[in-house]
């Protein structure tokens, strides 16, 4: 077995939850695409976990919290602590905000051991918290078993140090999902390997054969060695990418506009090479002379959107907390550590499978030359009305390189009580218009609280809808025979909360034009929602 490289793990545990300033005695949630992605422990107390949708999350809780996901705010308040670090070893490598690591080879000698350099680490990141979180310190044979032991042993609050080869028995009885790789552990448990010593026990050939790269690299952590063997080739040409600006940027958008740029044509020099990056040295320099310089793996490889993406968190903390005094003159990537390019599948048809590539470079163009926040992705939600189901979120906020299971309507597992049936309405309107629906003797029809109208509706009134409003709003007028009809589906939303309470129903129409319409009524008033096609 080849050596492996002892290093140290930091984890600040809830990191997006303590970014936004929130004690974590008190409940809150972070969300993304309507699930919780991040809770406090007064959350988790009263039943809040990560991966629920927030309405359970909020009936479990009513009082929770509910935060947006803002990465680069995380990665904002987070630089200082690595700035701390940084006094410690000069190769600290932050892998997401809240977590960073360091080899342990030479500030170990310094400090006299692990021991001691846990404890010294421990004492230097605490105070930073001021309180809002904790930190958790462990030290093993490779990151894999570093970072687990920050999650696994219950001494939570005291640093850690698994002895020198221990690390494959510590993992050995870790559940084999701890790989975090949901459709590698899905199938290693349907052929009965629940463990992380069963599944290293396999032959590397057998994993290989079967699992190919990707299930090797899991193989090898599961075994407690490094991701990757070490590369005894010789070194690959001069990768590095640079941008020098005139005259030097001191504003974060064109900081980011450079950094996507930089990204892509480094992606594509890797990607010439057969090479791919999983550890990037982003460098600056400014007008002043100052030089600043920090690392950040990945775990896997980098894509042209997760390399732009880091460096403008990167520049964003420099720039927050004054450390570039002066503009950016120069802003170089450097591939610090790269591995060999597990390639591209062909499609059946001859095309390419990772199309998701060329859709990067597209959205990353669009948003310097638009905004970072200009560039929208749709994401399925949960709800009961059309335009809830389906919300838009920045192009930024996601890996568009990974795929993501929000983009399919199977994400959506938990019913919706009051959600109207399939298919769903073309056109949504944004500002839906005061509509009357009359029964055979021209009296309005009503929604009772058991869910039942009070006569079968017959007609539907138009209003007058300006000129103007006409892209939001129905466009047509006067009075129309309701052909046919189905419905009403009742929705009694957020009753626990006496200010935000909704009671709606909604009733599908086609009329005698055929067209057909969703209709909603609230407080007494109908209302034109959405047209089908």
């Amino acid at each position: 077995m080849t050596p492996v490289t002892r290093m140290l793990t930091v984890w600040c545990p809830d990191w997006p939850i303590v970014s936004w300033g929130v004690p974590l005695d008190e409940p809150a949630a972070v969300f993304v695409a309507n699930r919780v992605v991040a809770c406090s422990p007064a959350a988790r107390g009263e039943g809040v976990a990560v991966g629920q949708r927030r309405r359970d999350a909020q009936g479990r809780c009513p009082d929770v919290a509910v935060l947006d996901r803002d990465p680069d705010r995380e990665a904002r308040l987070f630089e200082p602590l690595v700035i701390a670090l940084e006094a410690l070893t000069p190769l600290v490598e932050v892998v997401v905000p809240g977590l960073v690591a360091f080899p342990t080879r030479g500030p170990s000698r310094f400090f006299g051991g692990d021991q001691a350099l846990t404890h010294r680490v421990h004492e230097t990141m605490v105070p930073l918290l001021e309180g809002r979180g904790i930190v958790r310190v462990a030290v093993a044979d490779g990151s894999f078993a570093s970072r687990i032991a920050t999650r696994t042993v219950e001494a939570r609050h005291l640093p850690v140090v698994l002895p020198v080869g221990t690390a494959p028995s510590f993992l050995s009885t870790l559940p084999i999902d701890t790989l975090d790789q949901t459709e590698l552990t899905d199938v290693l448990e349907r052929l009965g390997l629940r463990t992380l010593g069963m599944f290293a026990a396999l032959s590397p050939s057998d994993v290989i054969g079967r699992f190919g790269s990707a299930g090797l690299r899991a193989h090898r952590l599961a075994s407690g060695q490094d991701e990757h063997p070490p590369d005894l080739r010789r070194p690959a040409p001069d990768l590095s990418v640079t941008w020098e600006f005139d005259p030097p940027a001191d504003r974060i958008d064109r900081c980011a506009f450079a950094a996507k740029a930089l990204a892509e044509e480094l992606h594509d020099r890797l990607d010439r090479n057969g090479l791919a990056c999983t550890r990037v040295a982003i460098e600056a320099e400014t007008e002043n002379g100052e030089h600043l310089l920090r690392l950040w793996r990945h775990e896997g490889a980098l894509s042209a959107a997760g390399l732009a993406e880091r460096v403008r968190w990167q520049l964003d903390g420099w720039l927050h907390l004054a450390r570039l005094t002066s503009g950016v003159e120069r802003l170089t990537l450097i591939p610090d550590e790269v591995v060999p390019a597990v390639g591209r599948q062909l499609g059946f048809w001859g095309g390419r499978a990772e199309r998701a590539d060329e859709v990067t470079r597209v959205v990353a163009r669009l948003q310097g030359l638009l905004g970072p926040d200009a560039v929208m992705v749709p994401e399925w939600r949960g709800g009961r009305a059309p335009g809830e189901q389906v919300a838009l979120i920045p192009a930024g906020a996601v890996d568009l390189g990974e795929e993501r299971q929000a983009t399919g309507r199977r994400w959506i597992t938990e019913p919706w009580p009051g959600q109207i049936p399939a298919p769903s309405p073309a056109t949504v309107f944004l500002d839906p218009s005061p509509i009357e629906v009359l029964d055979a003797v021209g009296a309005s029809v009503g929604v009772s609280g058991r869910g039942e109208l009070s006569a079968e509706p017959c007609q539907v009134d138009w209003p007058t809808v300006p000129r103007a409003e006409r892209t939001t709003k129905a466009t047509r007028s006067g009075r129309s025979v309701v052909r046919a009809w189905a419905g009403p589906w009742p929705a009694d939303e957020r009753w626990w909360d006496p200010l935000n309470r909704r009671r709606r129903a909604r009733l599908q129409v086609v009329l005698d034009d055929g067209s057909a319409h969703l209709l909603m009524i609230e407080q007494g008033v109908w209302y034109l929602e959405a047209t089908y096609d």
